[in-house]
């Protein structure tokens, strides 16, 4: 079972019925006892960072994400749900998130040299693939997924797993950092620079103790809904 973190942030009926139409059994939940039961556990999240993790806070989802990322259980973070797993951001003042990635999410505009570029950065880029990881097992180097940000993730080159190039920027797509590794035994792929899980939408066949965490992104000609992708 997927547990969709219900902290009153993000687009949670259109992602469990994307869940559901792949077949994924999921419940939208705040109560700690189902996030206890559940494999895997998706963060989502839109609008600001700021008024995004006080809502956090308030509910306990705080508690309740580190406690589940501690104990080694997969762990998705969405659009504005995976800038909160890093150190803080600077999206309209300075505010802490819960450091379970190193990084900082800071303004688009601040790195862009060329002025004329429009931010949010909004619409269909390729996204390219810079380590190999079973997260991109559906997914192909140099296929479009789609963003609606201003703001993203920067000083996390150590875990950045593939990210879209928008002017001199390179906007960090997708991260990863994980909590432990499992046995060389479980690894379904040698060439991945962990252990290898099924992904974290499917059934971990060894074990794994990972977190991954990436931006919400549809691929192109998919029929996702772009709808859940970050706007901030």
């Amino acid at each position: 079972m997927i547990a969709v973190i219900d902290y009153g942030v993000g687009n949670l009926f259109s992602l469990k019925s994307s869940l559901s139409a792949i077949g994924q059994e999921a419940v939208v939940t705040r109560d700690q006892e189902e996030l206890d039961r559940a494999d895997h556990i998706l963060l989502p999240g839109v609008g600001a960072f700021g008024d995004a993790v006080e809502k956090l806070r308030s509910t306990g989802m705080d508690r309740a994400v580190l406690r589940q990322a501690a104990a080694g259980k997969p762990l998705l973070g969405i659009c504005l749900g995976m800038q909160l797993l890093f150190d803080k951001s600077f999206e309209y003042g300075e505010h802490p998130g819960l450091g379970l990635v190193p990084g900082q999410v800071v303004d688009l505009r601040r790195d862009l040299t060329d002025k004329t570029l429009k931010v949010p950065h909004m619409g269909w880029n390729s996204l390219q693939i810079l380590k190999d990881d079973p997260l991109f097992r559906h997914v192909r180097d140099g296929e479009y997924v789609y963003y609606v940000h201003s703001f993203y993730a920067r000083d996390c080159a150590a875990g950045t797993l593939a990210a879209s190039r928008y002017g001199n920027v390179d906007v960090t797509g997708v991260v990863r950092r994980e909590t432990s590794t499992a046995p060389s035994s479980t690894r379904r792929n040698p060439g991945a620079r962990d252990c290898g899980c099924c992904g974290p939408l499917q059934n971990c066949e060894g074990g794994c103790h990972e977190t991954y965490e990436t931006t919400g992104q549809g691929r192109h000609g998919s029929g996702e809904d772009p709808g859940g992708h970050q706007r901030m």
